[in-house]
């Protein structure tokens, strides 16, 4: 593994656990793609660091578990929004 890409997996790493963000809002600070961030973290992190690739699969398990909730705030947003003009 290239040495930037091993840096780049440790940095989106210590962001998630550090702000507890989804991989969507992490690609987009970082500019990369949802792809990438979801391999940095599921497939390179494990095979460098098993603890922080522990740490990071909890958040990513809660927020998978969470997103109807987060897509449901968004609708409702949208949908109030589009009713008041």
């Amino acid at each position: 593994m290239q040495d930037y890409i091993r840096q780049r997996v440790l940095d989106i790493s210590r962001y998630i656990i550090k702000e507890g963000t989804t991989v969507r809002s992490t690609a987009n600070i970082f500019g990369v793609s949802k792809s990438t961030v979801h391999k940095d973290v599921t497939e390179r992190l494990p095979k460098i660091n098993e603890e922080l690739f522990l740490e990071v699969k909890k958040i990513l398990e809660n927020n998978k578990a969470e997103r109807h909730i987060r897509g449901g705030e968004a609708t409702r947003k949208k949908y109030k929004q589009n009713n008041v003009s």
